[in-house]
């Protein structure tokens, strides 16, 4: 199954610049899921990181891995309008740069929950090269609307 940008949009609270994920090729709600970053030379954080040999910032690898946890998380319907947030970030490597023209496929999967926290571990490739990884702590808090 397949999630496009518009119910991505429904899911996730981020909005542009820091929505990080395009599409939801799999997915498999509170177990996995698979996401997709077309990166493209138009990203704004180009324009300073670096100009003349553009790459990727890790942190907005690290931001695109967890969106990824986040909609597996929140694609449940009982889970919707809950935003989760960090609760701690662990083991994160970068081990190739993620440059202009690259997508970025980004699996995460949900390792524990009890309750409404949790941890999922999440890798991302380019092309089948990993790329980077990371375990993510979370907690899914009530919007303060």
């Amino acid at each position: 199954m397949q999630i496009l940008i518009e119910e991505i949009m429904e899911i996730l609270p981020h909005r542009y610049p820091f929505l990080l994920v395009d599409r939801i090729v799999e997915i498999e709600p509170m177990v996995r899921a698979v996401g997709i970053k077309s990166v493209t030379f138009n990203e704004l954080f180009f324009q300073g990181h670096f100009p003349g040999k553009p790459v990727m910032p890790g942190v907005l690898i690290t931001e695109a891995m967890a969106q990824v946890g986040g909609i597996c998380l929140l694609y449940l319907p009982e889970n919707r309008g809950l935003i989760p947030m960090f609760t701690g970030i662990d083991n994160v490597r970068f081990r190739s740069p993620v440059t202009p023209g690259d997508t970025l496929r980004m699996v995460a999967e949900i390792v524990k929950v009890k309750g409404r926290v949790g941890k999922v571990h999440a890798e991302a490739y380019v092309d089948d090269k990993l790329v980077a990884s990371g375990d993510y702590m979370f907690a899914l808090m009530k919007n303060q609307d």
